[in-house]
């Protein structure tokens, strides 16, 4: 019950916390500090057509990147990346690269995105 409250709470504090975040994965100075494993990834809505970005954790194995979905049900960004996928750019280590993404969820109700990069 205490763990559903928390993530009630995190899920409205969120969108205040991505712009100091992806600010700080933009900065030169601290940039570097966090960009590891800080990402912007910037996508098109598919129902409203508007330009969204936000800051993600990933992990890179060559031109894949993969990105968990820490508590799914309470977002909806990656549902955008559902079924065959689709397009997005991610800012990684200040260069932003094109890329196609594809959602997963397994049947324990984990989520991934997985990121093909194609620039």
């Amino acid at each position: 019950m205490a763990l559903e409250r928390f993530g009630k709470l995190l899920m409205r504090v969120a969108p205040f916390l991505n712009a100091p975040v992806a600010s700080v994965a933009n900065s030169r100075r601290f940039g570097s500090l966090i960009n590891g494993n800080i990402a912007v990834l910037r996508y098109t809505g598919r129902r409203t057509g508007r330009t969204y970005s936000i800051p993600v954790g990933y992990r890179r194995t060559g031109d894949e990147i993969t990105i968990g979905v820490s508590m799914p049900d309470a977002k909806s960004w990656w549902r955008n990346f559902l079924g065959d996928g689709g397009p997005l750019s991610l800012q990684l280590h200040g260069v932003e690269r094109p890329g196609h993404a594809v959602a997963h969820r397994d049947d324990k109700g984990n989520v991934s995105v997985t990121v093909t990069l194609t620039g």
